[in-house]
């Protein structure tokens, strides 16, 4: 049984391809040329070249395949080109399903984000059955993860496919190479240089059990169901307040009002645009996403699969400690 995995080069998707290979599956990566492919060293995996936006090139990608997990994803709170994020995230998916099915893949494992399922009144823990329109989603990223769950919904309703839905929430721990935004934050607070936090909190989870969970979807889990994969629901002062113990720092103390956040973002994103041409240290979206605390509950998750994660202080020692001895705190 072979198990086509996309998204394995990156964080996330190299943790569900570990997880495969550590339950018996014979792995197919599909992985652009120009991909970093530092996740895939030491790791008995088939790697076929593909891009998602170019179906001719991942017909071959899928031949033979019985099991699909499309993990790959455009992941950034910031981009100038905000049409090759949706490329990605929706064309994408569009293109890897339909060749899937066109190919006989009898299961699918769909990431998906929390990001697609918006948020509540501050402090509440959102489930699955939340419904919320897509003017809700804040920039690109949200927008296009948003577009693309509503794809895969209608495709399991309209033509029978077997897809199965993820929404991870925030993944943190080892082989986060980028790093991913969430992991921008771990280095940058390990390394001092967050001096400040805002009013906000996120949900937070080890990144090999949600690797674990979307191996239960695939086991247990029901086709056209979405399955929260997250972990603890934790304060920004309280994640940032964690990092500093483990990096011996001083805690912090000092708290910005959003308001005061958002001209410095405003600035940060001209500079990115119009001069460096990288990723800004703040954005206005990240700003606007902060003014909500980003909880979310994974009993459905718990109840139906057996999913069980681990304390979010294992996730954050386990990031830190990856970040410091491949020097990313140096």
């Amino acid at each position: 049984m072979t198990t086509l995995i996309t998204g394995a080069t990156g964080f996330l998707g190299s943790a569900v391809m570990r997880a495969l290979i550590a339950a018996g599956h014979q792995c197919r990566v599909l992985a652009r040329p120009s991909s970093d492919r530092r996740n895939l060293a030491g790791h008995d995996v088939e790697i076929v070249e593909g891009d998602l936006i170019d179906p001719e090139t991942l017909i071959g990608a899928v031949r033979g395949c019985d099991r699909l997990f499309h993990v790959a994803a455009d992941y950034r709170l910031w981009t100038p080109r905000p049409i090759e994020m949706t490329a990605a995230n929706l064309d994408g998916t569009r293109n890897i399903i339909r060749a899937a099915a066109d190919a006989g893949v009898s299961r699918i494992v769909y990431t998906s984000s929390v990001a697609t399922l918006g948020t509540g009144p501050d402090g509440a823990s959102i489930e699955e059955t939340a419904t919320p329109d897509i003017s809700e989603m804040i920039g690109p990223y949200k927008s296009s993860k948003f577009l693309a769950e509503a794809l895969v919904h209608k495709m399991v309703a309209e033509d029978g496919l077997p897809i199965i839905v993820t929404n991870p929430s925030t993944p943190i721990g080892p082989n986060d190479i980028k790093p991913t935004p969430t992991g921008k934050i771990v280095v940058q607070a390990a390394k001092g240089k967050m001096p400040a936090y805002v009013d906000t909190g996120l949900n937070v989870v080890h990144v090999d059990d949600v690797a674990a969970g979307h191996l239960l979807a695939h086991d247990k889990g029901k086709i056209g169901e979405r399955y929260i994969l997250g972990g603890e629901n934790l304060s920004l002062k309280t994640i940032l307040e964690e990092i500093a113990v483990l990096a011996g720092k001083r805690p912090l103390s000092f708290k910005v009002p959003h308001a005061m956040v958002l001209p410095i973002a405003y600035a940060a994103e001209g500079f990115a645009k119009y001069i460096s041409g990288r990723e800004p240290f703040a954005t206005i979206d990240g700003v606007r996403m902060s003014k909500k605390k980003m909880y979310f509950s994974s009993e459905k998750a718990r109840e139906k699969l057996g999913y069980e994660p681990r304390p979010a202080v294992e996730a954050l020692g386990d990031a830190f400690r990856w970040f410091r001895d491949n020097g990313y705190l140096a």
